[in-house]
């Protein structure tokens, strides 16, 4: 297996971005995989744009606030909006940037592994770290049985388990962590799994997102998502109603 980084949820913070892509093992990968959540954030623009400037070394995997993007920008939309960030990020993009997130697979394979944002089945379903094996059996009905190892992202925690012989890993969130502060990715190589956090300083973070972006509430995001961390066990208990369906 070739050396492949995990960058999920970036949420267009790019300070937390250029952090993550900075990291030695990162540098050094064969392929940075996105696993979905891009783009919507403070920064949508700059972050996609710093992205594509990668070029082949990126594979790119859509997720749910992407997809959300792409309606919001094409007026398609027509619920509401999951935060107050999104509807701002899709105004912002430019129509070559929507095109590229409207054609974004949403799985990927590389060898053994699949990658996605969510589930393989669905770019918005929840399943956590503690979910039953009855959960996690109806998750991956219908994903090959040559698939060995899933990787996703979407609840922004970092972890990895084994399921009825499947290895799940979660790369967490590079923009929004939740459970412990710096933006977290995850790496894998021929000889294992390996959950990241690379270092950030949030509170210049904080700082340089205030002061490029044009996002009106910038101030309040920053305060809510860098500058503060969610309590995995917070996150857990949110989001449990939603991964027991």
């Amino acid at each position: 297996m070739e050396r492949i980084a995990v960058l999920a949820d970036v949420h267009g913070v790019l300070p937390a971005l250029e952090a993550v892509l900075a990291e030695e093992d990162v540098l050094a990968a064969d392929v940075i995989v996105l696993a979905g959540d891009i783009a919507s954030g403070p920064q949508p623009v700059e972050t996609l744009d710093l992205l594509t400037e990668l070029g082949e070394r990126v594979v790119w995997v859509r997720g749910n606030a992407d997809r959300e993007l792409v309606e919001m920008a094409r007026g398609a939309f027509d619920r509401e909006a999951p935060d107050a960030v999104s509807p701002w990020a899709a105004e912002q993009l430019r129509a070559d940037q929507v095109e590229l997130l409207a054609g974004l697979p949403t799985t990927v394979t590389i060898g053994d592994t699949m990658f996605c944002h969510a589930t393989p089945r669905d770019d918005e379903e929840m399943v956590l770290v503690d979910s039953p094996i009855s959960r996690w059996a109806t998750v991956f009905d219908g994903v090959p049985a040559d698939i060995r190892t899933i990787v996703c992202g979407h609840t922004h925690m970092p972890f990895a388990r084994q399921v009825d012989r499947r290895l799940v890993v979660n790369a967490g969130s590079v923009g929004m962590p939740y459970g412990a502060p710096g933006p977290s990715w995850a790496l894998l190589t021929p000889d294992g799994v390996q959950l990241r956090r690379a270092p950030l300083d949030a509170e210049k973070a904080a700082e340089r997102i205030v002061a490029e972006s044009a996002f009106p509430d910038r101030r309040a995001w920053v305060d809510e998502y860098l500058l503060n961390t969610y309590s995995d066990t917070e996150a857990l208990e949110a989001f449990r109603p939603r991964a027991e369906g």
